[in-house]
């Protein structure tokens, strides 16, 4: 039996981060991965699609400029993306982030580690043995999602993509259907059109990113359609199949495409990438002997401890408690998460303030997501229609980013929007979406602004640089002073 003061449950970059903040304080810390450290972000998700869809970007843009866009001759080099998308995924061996725990002194344990009772983890390592850890202070579950299917009759026996899939392939599929209509729907359907694939999008709904500002989807809609790929919306697929010779056949209805291939119903592909939800790994984790259901998800206050398990002792970061589905908002619950199992276990009083560093706040109303689309979307915080569903008293200013000057220089014919939604009561930001090519780099102000709480007086005296994108802030601020 080996003893630690925190075992954590999930190498990725949640648990690697709670491991090092609860390091860092003095703690013991064993982590098990089953998989490869570093998890699903930088090997399955956001390294290596972003990798896919960065080539995509900067073809976008040289044709977007007088005098690039007549130096570009050709389309992408399909191998060479590929192949730099392997070097990003460090061809999906972790040696470098082993060395990064080895190097802050966290004990690694590969295996399929399950709960097991109060503070006790059982893992079935890789040589089929059993190793039983138990915890000083706190057991950490940061296992993160894993795509869902469908149900769907024979699913499992075509061989469909899942997110994994679509970001580690190693050719370019001819005719590549994408069913869904949230981010990893649009960026897939991005980056392998890019690639020389014939895309459909197939969306059940009548919109794409239905939880952005409307426009956000309708303009990312336009992008994709220029691109070349058939959108299609309110499209159910019934059904899957693949033929002898390997083509995808799925069963659909409704819509407002192309029309289908046959003229029957039916859509034939040679791939097809179902983005259609994530689940919690939860399902073998052996939540049940410690009172919580298998394959749900785990319910957390601001310190990261469960809801209903007696005892300060389970916790849970990341997209496992539903609070945040990102990476970067995971990484911030390990390190608040990690500073709280210190506090706990030292004994002192939990800095659980409006900012205090052992309470997370900013993982429900004020995060920040980019969909590295063409335009991209940056947004953070609420809506309009999210803050007046909870009864704020608001008000949206809007502006077109192609008025400012730094956008004209940026893109000729530059096409965007900016929304700022102002809580009329405090005079403070609770959201704020950009839409349009290279405004990703804008969201941080953002951010700042929203979880700051800056006053819109204050912003005033924030001058923006010209001539630059970001003055779109100042024409936001005129708009709204009237």
């Amino acid at each position: 039996m080996d003893t630690f003061d925190v075992v954590v449950l999930g190498a990725g970059p949640t648990g690697e981060n709670l491991a090092e903040r609860a390091r860092a304080a003095g703690l013991s810390v064993a982590v098990v991965e089953r998989e490869l450290v570093g998890g699903e972000c930088s090997y399955w998700a956001c390294m290596p699609s972003k990798a896919l869809l960065r080539p995509a970007a900067a073809l976008a843009d040289a044709r977007r400029l007088a005098g690039t866009r007549e130096a570009v001759t050709g389309s992408l080099d399909a191998g060479a993306v590929l192949k730099r998308r392997d070097d990003f995924a460090s061809h999906w061996h972790d040696d470098g982030q082993v060395s990064w725990l080895d190097s802050v002194d966290v004990d690694l344990v590969r295996g399929h580690g399950r709960l097991a009772g109060e503070r006790r983890v059982v893992v079935e390592t890789e040589d089929g043995t059993e190793r039983v850890l138990t915890a000083r202070h706190a057991v950490a579950v940061c296992t993160g999602t894993s795509a869902v299917l469908p149900a769907l009759p024979g699913i499992e026996k075509v061989g469909v993509w899942t997110s994994r899939e679509a970001t580690s392939a190693d050719s370019v599929p001819e005719r590549l259907a994408v069913v869904g209509g949230g981010v990893v729907a649009v960026e897939m359907a991005t980056a392998w059109a890019a690639l020389g694939s014939r895309v459909t999008l197939l969306v059940r709904g009548a919109a794409l990113l239905p939880r952005t500002e409307p426009f956000a989807g309708e303009q990312v809609a336009e992008g994709l359609k220029a691109a070349g790929v058939d959108v299609r919306f309110g499209v159910s697929v019934s059904g899957v199949s693949r033929r002898p010779g390997g083509e995808v056949v799925l069963d659909l209805g409704g819509g407002d495409g192309e029309g289908d291939d046959d003229g029957e119903g039916k859509l034939t592909a040679d791939q097809v990438l179902f983005a259609t939800g994530r689940k919690p790994a939860t399902a073998d984790l052996g939540l049940e002997t410690v009172g919580l259901e298998p394959g749900d998800w785990i319910r957390v206050d601001e310190t990261g401890l469960a809801v209903d398990v007696p005892g300060a002792w389970l916790y849970a970061a990341g997209d496992v408690n539903h609070r945040a589905l990102l990476t970067h908002q995971g990484k911030y619950q390990g390190r608040i998460f990690g500073a709280a199992i210190a506090d706990r276990a030292a004994g002192r009083e939990l800095d659980t303030g409006e900012w205090g560093r052992s309470a997370a706040t900013a993982d429900l109303l004020a995060v920040p997501q980019v969909v590295f689309t063409d335009p991209e979307v940056a947004s953070v915080g609420r809506t309009l229609a999210e803050a007046e569903e909870q009864g704020l008293r608001v008000r949206a200013v809007d502006y077109e980013i192609g008025k400012v000057a730094g956008a004209s220089l940026y893109a000729d014919g530059y096409r965007g929007r900016a929304r700022a939604v102002v809580d009329l009561d405090r005079a403070v930001l609770v959201g704020v979406t950009f839409v349009g090519p290279g405004v990703a780099e804008l969201l941080h102000s953002a951010t700042v602004a929203v979880v700051g709480e800056v006053p819109i007086a204050r912003l005033w005296h924030a001058v923006p640089a010209y001539p630059t994108i970001s003055e779109v802030w100042l024409r936001l601020l005129e708009t709204y002073r009237g």
